[in-house]
């Protein structure tokens, strides 16, 4: 994998680019149907994957933080994430979201003793920022009801993404941060919205979410996840935008590496758990049943 692209100052807005366009497609057709095959199954093929997923984000961590040693700071980080992630997948979520922030200040010492990063508050903070995610994930996938809930979740946010990035560039119009994300626009923000929604409704309907967000709320939960993802992806840019990279790396084709195609998916499932923890605490079925209105399912 290469590494992050450097950039020294904005880039200029772009024609639509329809080979990127094409790239996007033929990435998702070949992630996307492996990604719910093993949301499906749970278990350890889903450690597995969050695993194999977090090691990758975290060389892109070291890349992008830590260009003066990366492969160390990317070894620290991800014994610092899988460490939580393994706790979190024996149902010990408790421990793993204490053990975290533990994790994540060793990792940060032992950069600072070894004296190979003057940025050990970056390490610390790519640890929480890559750790919180996937501990979160892995409940939310194996909490009763959370396969319908981590179905919904990539549905929205990843037709998010498609939709924010297709709207944006044809459509353009109003930029909306250029400070920081000069390419994204207010177009794409909304079309981006609707594509949360439509998929979160689509996944109820179809059956495929059972013991997620039933009709009636599918929509708003839909547009609460398309909200996180955008808010996600533009602080992605702020982070690029601080260490100095256009891209986190060159992983997937026309995404870039996979923080740039994970970026708005790493907020979406933290508020999609809280969502989970508000709308049905005792469990989708158990709460669907007793309101008797067919929300949840």
């Amino acid at each position: 994998m290469g590494g992050s692209t450097r950039m020294t100052s904005s880039p200029p807005v772009k024609r639509f680019d329809w080979g990127n366009l094409r790239l996007r497609i033929l990435s998702a057709v070949v992630l996307g149907p492996a990604t719910f095959l093993v949301l499906w199954f749970g278990g350890w093929p889903f450690l597995l994957m969050v695993a194999i997923a977090s090691t990758l984000l975290a060389i892109e961590w070291g890349l992008m933080s830590t260009p003066e040693a990366p492969a160390r700071t990317a070894g620290l980080v991800t014994a610092a994430v899988l460490v939580p992630l393994f706790l979190a997948y024996r149902d010990e979520t408790r421990t793993a979201c204490i053990a975290l922030p533990i994790t994540a200040l060793a990792a940060a010492l032992a950069a600072r003793q070894a004296r190979w990063s003057d940025r050990s508050l970056d390490i610390a903070f790519g640890v929480l920022y890559l750790g919180l995610p996937g501990i979160t994930l892995i409940w939310l996938r194996h909490d009763p009801g959370g396969q319908g809930w981590a179905t919904t979740l990539l549905a929205a946010t990843w037709s998010a993404d498609i939709c924010a990035f297709t709207a944006g560039n044809i459509l353009k119009g109003p930029k909306l941060w250029p400070r920081f994300s000069p390419n994204k626009t207010w177009s794409g923000f909304f079309f981006g919205l609707a594509g949360a929604m439509v998929a979160a409704l689509g996944v109820s309907a179809a059956g495929l979410g059972e013991g997620g967000p039933g009709p009636g709320m599918a929509v708003p939960v839909g547009l609460v996840v398309g909200l996180a993802t955008m808010a996600g992806d533009l602080w992605e840019s702020i982070l690029k935008r601080r260490f100095g990279v256009k891209d986190s790396g060159d992983l997937i084709p026309g995404h870039g590496g996979l923080l740039d195609r994970v970026d708005g998916l790493m907020f979406a499932i933290l508020v999609a758990a809280v969502l989970r923890l508000v709308l049905a605490p005792h469990g989708a079925a158990g709460i669907g049943a007793a309101m008797g209105a067919g929300w949840l399912r």
